[in-house]
């Protein structure tokens, strides 16, 4: 019973889709998820290589794929206006040639597209690159932890937990520290919750951070 089982898995099909959307032959199946990936991580690779926000992260909420025969659409949705907006075309053209490059997929086309959230901070993904950041710049966990609330609750969210694991502090011993604000009912289904597990590398070693945010009851 006290098994932990990821909320976005839990609540497939009620109020939580897929982020890829295909369908294959059982034997291709796992290509095509390393596919996945392999697009996933250039488009974050490339974004990290020429930012030019002063922020100094990516801000990428999450990368959807769609697969066709022929085509292969996906579709960045991201919380900052970096490189990718500012230069638009010119940017968006490049990552594509990138992606293609590094791919080398003969038979099917490459179209990206970008889509702007409106509330970035209510995003777990680009809140967990904020605390990554605030941790790299040697800041307080406790202190990080509490502006990620912070700005989570200017987004109209429900409630919030946040967990970070590992040498909190640079401390000799690793242990996992964590804290929540309103409700994350993780036992309900019909909660939509959103979730992600991020892994920064400090001097010390690695620190995972997870996030889950209470979004809306349907």
């Amino acid at each position: 019973m006290g098994q932990k089982i990821n909320p976005l898995g839990f609540r497939l099909g009620t109020t939580q889709s897929h982020h890829s959307f295909w369908f294959a032959q059982p034997q291709n199946y796992s290509a095509g998820i390393q596919e996945d990936e392999k697009i996933r991580n250039c488009i974050k690779n490339y974004v990290q290589k020429h930012k030019r926000t002063s922020s100094g992260f990516e801000g990428i909420a999450r990368i959807q794929i769609k697969k066709r025969i022929d085509l292969i659409q996906v579709i960045i949705h991201i919380g900052f206006p970096n490189l990718l907006i500012e230069g638009r075309t010119r940017g968006i053209e490049e990552l594509q040639m990138n992606v293609q490059k590094e791919f080398h997929s003969v038979n099917r086309r490459l179209n990206i597209a970008i889509t702007r959230v409106e509330k970035p901070y209510g995003q777990p993904n680009i809140l967990a690159e904020y605390i990554a950041l605030q941790l790299k710049n040697r800041v307080s966990f406790r202190k990080a932890m509490k502006k990620a609330i912070e700005l989570t609750e200017q987004t109209d969210t429900k409630g919030i937990q946040v967990q970070i694991a590992g040498r909190i502090d640079g401390k000799e011993i690793a242990r996992v520290e964590w804290i929540r604000e309103g409700r994350v009912p993780l036992q309900t289904i019909r909660a939509k919750i959103d979730h992600c597990s991020y892994t920064t590398r400090t001097i010390y070693g690695v620190l995972g951070i997870k996030i889950w945010i209470f979004v809306d009851e349907k």
